[in-house]
């Protein structure tokens, strides 16, 4: 499974291109894969003949062995691949079952895998089921004896299908009958007493809180859920909070809106403003990867949109070098192609950094998640006209809220409240976003 995206964990075969035992050229079109943020025509990076190893439908993690091209004449195909995946052969000591547990072990299987026309998976001691990875996985963590099932992929190969059917109407475990002693004899059950109407209702899944409707994650929030879930556990975070002046940022875009053509947003400016600041602090513009800082050349802004049921966060690239009708002009575009579901990969991969803006919706000040490898995350709340104090008075001026969630591991605290504090300044000085 190749790597399409900086951000791919996995991948999902849609459709092969071509089929088992084809000559296969350098570029030729193999598979149509669909990764977390679009689908994807994979190019074959060599010549050869081509093996299909994983079927179509099935999901891999990256690196995993999905088709092999060998060189002509190899006794390339299915069998090869069959070949490639068994051990060598060996003399079995151990005697073929007796009848009776021939029939017994049959019985059992039969039970786990309700498809009476498939025969199971062979069983042999020192051979080796053929299943795809990720079943491999997912019967093992659910505890299923992949002997015992019946593949419905390429050759019978056990795929992931298999064993959620097996999950789901077989026993927990797949272990021979003949393997398992006979329970005693057990006293004849007594039927329970119906249970009274309102309690027998209590017991219903989803009648309590009323019916229950399950809905499947798409890639893209199976993709956010993982990322969040792998933020919060593995990296030490901390926060800073600020109220900036945003007085001048006012008074600026009134000015820019009376000369008329592109306004940049509020948002547009505190983009700028951090892309200026990342250009002065490296680390806050790096990564933490593998007890080592990875400092990049690029200062790449994620500015995160949201969507119906996602969050997609295209990038502004090099948005230390452009002005600020440009960053205004591209964030907007940016945003149109997102909600339009037209945004490609390059434009969603590459972010150093992002800034997260919740105050349209009225929300003053929150704290946002680090979207991992990257140091940090600017949470920005609700401009708004509030009560100030100034040279002993109180006045009316527009402020604004922001939170910092910083990696501890290469951003520390005062590196970071240095960081911020240049933020705040160049927007409480707003003229130097011109340049």
């Amino acid at each position: 499974m190749p790597r399409l995206s900086d951000s791919m964990e996995e991948g999902t075969i849609l459709k092969w291109l071509r089929s088992d035992g084809d000559e296969i050229q350098r570029g030729d079109p193999l598979a149509e894969i669909e990764t977390d943020k679009a689908t994807l025509t994979y190019e074959a990076d060599a010549t050869g003949v081509l093996t299909i190893v994983a079927a179509a439908g099935e999901t891999h993690p990256i690196g995993t062995v999905i088709a092999r091209l060998d060189g002509a004449g190899n006794g390339a195909g299915p069998a090869a691949a069959a070949q490639a995946e068994a051990p060598p052969a060996q003399a079995d000591p151990v005697a073929e079952p007796a009848p009776a547990q021939a029939q017994a072990a049959t019985a059992q299987a039969a039970t786990a895998q309700p498809a009476p026309a498939v025969p199971a998976a062979p069983a042999s001691p020192t051979g080796r089921v053929k299943a795809s990875p990720l079943a491999r996985r997912i019967a093992r963590e659910r505890g299923i004896d992949l002997h015992q099932l019946a593949g419905s992929g390429p050759g019978g190969r056990i795929v992931r299908g298999d064993v959620e059917i097996a999950t789901g109407d077989g026993p927990a475990t797949g272990a021979p009958v003949a393997d398992t002693p006979p329970a005693p004899a057990a006293e004849p059950e007594v039927p329970a007493a119906p249970p009274p109407a309102a309690a027998a209702d209590a017991s219903q899944p989803g009648s309590v809180k009323g019916e229950l409707t399950l809905e499947q994650l798409t890639r893209t929030q199976q993709l956010i859920a993982r990322r969040m879930a792998e933020s919060r556990a593995t990296i030490p975070d901390f926060t800073l909070r600020s109220e900036i002046d945003m007085q001048a940022c006012v008074e600026l875009r009134s000015e820019l809106k009376a000369l008329g053509g592109e306004v940049p947003s509020y948002n547009d400016m505190v983009v700028k403003a951090c892309a200026l600041a990342l250009r002065e602090f490296p680390r806050a513009n790096g990564s933490y990867r593998d007890e080592r800082f990875e400092l990049h050349g690029r200062v790449n802004v994620g500015v995160a949109v949201a969507t119906p049921g996602a969050l997609v966060v295209p990038t502004v690239f090099d948005a230390d070098r452009k002005s600020l009708r440009e960053i205004a002009q591209e964030t907007r575009a940016l945003a149109e192609r997102v909600r339009a579901g037209s945004v490609t990969p390059p434009e969603l991969a590459g972010g150093t950094f992002t800034v997260s803006n919740l105050g349209m919706y009225g929300v003053s000040d929150f704290t946002a998640v680090i979207n991992p490898p990257q140091a940090a995350i600017l949470a920005v709340g609700q401009l708004a006209e509030r009560a100030v104090a100034r040279d002993g008075a109180l006045t009316a001026r527009h402020t604004m809220a922001v939170t910092l969630s910083c990696d501890h591991r290469i951003l520390y605290g005062a590196d970071a409240a240095q960081f911020l504090a240049r933020v705040r300044a160049l927007l409480e000085q707003p003229l130097a976003l011109m340049f």
